[in-house]
Formats: C-alpha cells, sequence, structure tokens
C-alpha cells in the first residue's frame, strides 16, 4: 500500500492513469477552487519543485496569469508595492504574493474567483478621508467589487477615463455590429504558411490528396469541399499528415488536436489551451470531458472528450454550428437553455437566413469567445479568443470585447449586474442601475467647475 501511494505521489503520469488517479486523489490537502480543480492532480503545475518555498508557488502563477495580468493593465501590480510609499500597505496585506488572496485548497473560505480573503478586504488599505471619496462614505465597506464598480486587477471597462468617454451610450448603438473574422486575408501573409503545397485556391474532389484507401465516404468528402479549407487549397495531408522524426511523412487518420491545428492557428490553439476547455491538455492530462465539470452539463455529452473538432466537428469545420449548437450539446445551465429564447438569438436567425447584416448577430461564442484584434507574430488580425474564460470572471471583462460594440456603456454595466437578467439571457430590460458613470460625469463636472473658479 505504501509503495502504490508513494506512485501515486512521485510519478507525474499517476494523473493520467486511471489505477493510480485515487492514490493521487490521496494527496490533496482540500477541494480546490473552480479555476483549478480540472488540474488539481497535476500537483507538478504549481508546485514545480519538491519543498520549494512560496517564490516557487509565485513563480508557477505568474507562468500561467502574468501575460494576461500584463494585458488587463493590473490595477495592482507587484510591481505598485516596491514603491517606499506603499511600504505601510504591505505591512497590512501582502499583496506581492498572489496566494495571499487566491489561497488554493480551503473551500470554506474561497468565494468567487478563487478569492480567499474577506470582501472587505479593500479597506486594509482604503480606508480613511485620504482614501475614500465623499460620494462613497454611505457604501458598504465589502461592496466595493460589487459588479460594474471596482475590480482587483482588470479595470478596463471601469477607468474614469473610460466611463467619460462612453457616459453619453444608450441602450442601442447607431450601428450594433461585431467585428469580423480576417482570417481569410491573413494567412496569405504568413511567412511559413506552405502555400507551394497548398496554394489559394479552391480543390475539386479529384484533387484531394489523400491516400489510396483514406478518402472516407462520399459524405464525409463532401463536407471537406463545403469547407473554407477546400476553398483556401488545404488538402487531406495538411491536417493527416505528418513529419516523422526520420524526416518521412506519416498518415494519421486521426489526428489530434489542437497539435493537428496549430499550425495554420497558433493564436486560437493558444486560447483553447489556456481556458478551461483545454487546459487540462496544457498541463499533459487527458482532455476535459463535461462530465467533469461543476457547471450544469447535458448527460449526453458527459463522455465527450473536448478538443478542436468536438466543436467543429471534423471535415465540416461549421463555424456556425461550433458558436451555438456545439455548446448547447454541453452546457445545462439557465443562460444557455435560456439563448433561443432570447433577443440575441432572433438577430441571429435573421443574420444566418441572410436577412441581417454580417456581425448583427449574438451567438454564445460572440461573447464568450468574441473576436479581438491579437497581435501575432505575422503581425495583428481579429482573431477567435478561445479561451472562454478571458471574459468570464469578473464579467465586466466582457464589456470592451463585445458588449459595447451593440450597446452603451452605461446599459451594458447595469445588465451585466443583474443575475436574474444574465440567467434569462438577457430577455428584458435591467432591473438595477449602476452609478459608476453617474460618479464619474459629476466628479469630471466638480473638477471642471473648481477648476474655471478664479
Amino acid at each position: 500500500m505504501l509503495a502504490y501511494f508513494s506512485i501515486g505521489l512521485f510519478y507525474k503520469e499517476a494523473a493520467r492513469h486511471p489505477l493510480l488517479v485515487s492514490a493521487r486523489m490521496a494527496f490533496l490537502p482540500g477541494q480546490t477552487s473552480h479555476g483549478h480543480y480540472q488540474i488539481e492532480l497535476a500537483c507538478e503545475s504549481c508546485h514545480s519543485k519538491p519543498f520549494a518555498g512560496p517564490e516557487a508557488i509565485q513563480e508557477a502563477c505568474a507562468k500561467c496569469h502574468e501575460n494576461e495580468l500584463k494585458e488587463a493593465r493590473d490595477s495592482h501590480p507587484a510591481s505598485k508595492f516596491d514603491d517606499p510609499r506603499n511600504a505601510e500597505r504591505l505591512g497590512k496585506i501582502d499583496a506581492q504574493a498572489c496566494v495571499t488572496c487566491h489561497a488554493e485548497h480551503k473551500p470554506r473560505t474561497t468565494l468567487a474567483m478563487g478569492v480567499t480573503q474577506p470582501q472587505d478586504v479593500c479597506y486594509h488599505c482604503h480606508a480613511g478621508p485620504d482614501e475614500m471619496p465623499s460620494d462613497h462614505k454611505d457604501f458598504k465597506f465589502d461592496s466595493c467589487t460589487a459588479a460594474g464598480c471596482h475590480n482587483y486587477h482588470d479595470n478596463r471597462a471601469l477607468y474614469e477615463d473610460f466611463l467619460l468617454k462612453h457616459a453619453q451610450g444608450g441602450k442601442l448603438n447607431e450601428k450594433p455590429l461585431l467585428p469580423q473574422r480576417d482570417f481569410a486575408v491573413a494567412v496569405r501573409e504568413m511567412s511559413g504558411y506552405p502555400a507551394a503545397k497548398y496554394p489559394f485556391r479552391t480543390l475539386s474532389a479529384a484533387e484531394q490528396d489523400a491516400p489510396h484507401g483514406k478518402r472516407g465516404s462520399m459524405a464525409l468528402q463532401a463536407d471537406w469541399l463545403g469547407t473554407a479549407h477546400a476553398r483556401a487549397g488545404v488538402n487531406c495531408t495538411g491536417c493527416h499528415a505528418s513529419k516523422g522524426k526520420d524526416g518521412s511523412t506519416k498518415w494519421s487518420d486521426h489526428p489530434g488536436s489542437p497539435a493537428a491545428c496549430e499550425g495554420c492557428h497558433a493564436a486560437e490553439a493558444k486560447g483553447f489551451l489556456a481556458g478551461k476547455h483545454g487546459m487540462r491538455l496544457a498541463q499533459g492530462l487527458t482532455p476535459m470531458t463535461p462530465g467533469d465539470a461543476r457547471l450544469p452539463m447535458k448527460e449526453a455529452a458527459a463522455h465527450t472528450e473536448l478538443g478542436c473538432t468536438s466543436c467543429h466537428s471534423a471535415h465540416r469545420f461549421d463555424a456556425r454550428t461550433a458558436a451555438v449548437e456545439s455548446c448547447m450539446s454541453c452546457h445545462d445551465d439557465k443562460h444557455t437553455l435560456a439563448y433561443k429564447s432570447s433577443p440575441h438569438y432572433a438577430l441571429w436567425q435573421k443574420e444566418t437566413a441572410g436577412q441581417a447584416p454580417p456581425g448583427s448577430g449574438v451567438t454564445c461564442a460572440s461573447c464568450h469567445m468574441p473576436r479581438v484584434r491579437m497581435s501575432t507574430d505575422e503581425g495583428s488580425r481579429i482573431v477567435v479568443q478561445h479561451n472562454q474564460n478571458d471574459t468570464l470572471r469578473p464579467n465586466e471583462k466582457m464589456i470592451r470585447t463585445t458588449c459595447i460594440s451593440c450597446h452603451g456603456l452605461g446599459f451594458s454595466i447595469d445588465a451585466l449586474a443583474d443575475k436574474t437578467l444574465i440567467d434569462n439571457n438577457f430577455k428584458g430590460m435591467p432591473a438595477r442601475h449602476v452609478k459608476s458613470i453617474d460618479m464619474a460625469v459629476a466628479k469630471d463636472a466638480e473638477t471642471r467647475s473648481k477648476r474655471s473658479t478664479p
């Protein structure tokens, strides 16, 4: 028995081996947070060095989250507390260490977003007349992070300058349209794209280059011919063939994803591996299945292994199906179930029927896998962000990437602060009003008045 548990602890592959999983689970000191439970058996992901101190844990946090925080223009970076003027604050709370607020394996004290500090944690540093604005004097100390007010890290949609810039927006913009993908244009500029082998032209059935006996059924061939792949010259070997160590070309009936996809779709694959759909693969574990999720999922999908083709379906790669039906085939929560009775879905139906312009419809992916401008090795382009966590917590992160493409900022903040409205998939008007913009406008007016007074 001792040998069994020793193997579970020290043998890294134990996290993947069905007979050794229980041996490794025995060493979990407590339930992990929603953000990390999928990789809780990959102990080495966080505890990279045996018996190492807190510095090693901090390095592990940064390895996964550092770039995201930089992109978010982190409001409380560790470097802020290198300033001697903030030394007193560090005496109250060690804000330079992630685990100060995000301690794992402590389910009794873990709040939303894996926070293990009390909700009034802001009070440690922001109490008193010098820190607390006069218009905040009646607010409760545990309400700082209420929806639409402040976030500890990401305030890109809540900074005063941004609030003022978009203060006049209404319920709906004059031209409510989401950005369009430009991959078909961008791929032509990829320096490493094998254009000589896969020229940019539409292929015919007779031109497919699968080996004899590997072409599949007529239905499968028809699926491929109807895709953007075939229209762009991507032949069968583009996905099914790979170079072996000896330089020979090897055919695979079932090419693994995202490995087979990331040659052309590197940015999308990177996002997938960073999100909950692909994070297990990123840590060398078996693929995520809906049956492992903590959110409500459909029983019929419980054992579906998640990869690129589980949503995009091999050979068809139908982005429209992936944007709605693939999501709804797994997710079974209130928000998802209410989608097809929502105004967003009605707009999507009009777009797919050709009755409305591209970008006017709103799908599951429009909000949870938004189209964002991203810098890649080949330049800047519109990419579908496949990290579905990226705009989920806190939900104000969704405002800049999606909501304000169609709605005013104030309406967006109010809608995302209304849990009932979220549950029914935004079928109706917000029942509450967040005063963030009102307060920013009032403060700006007061400042301007003081400047103009002799």
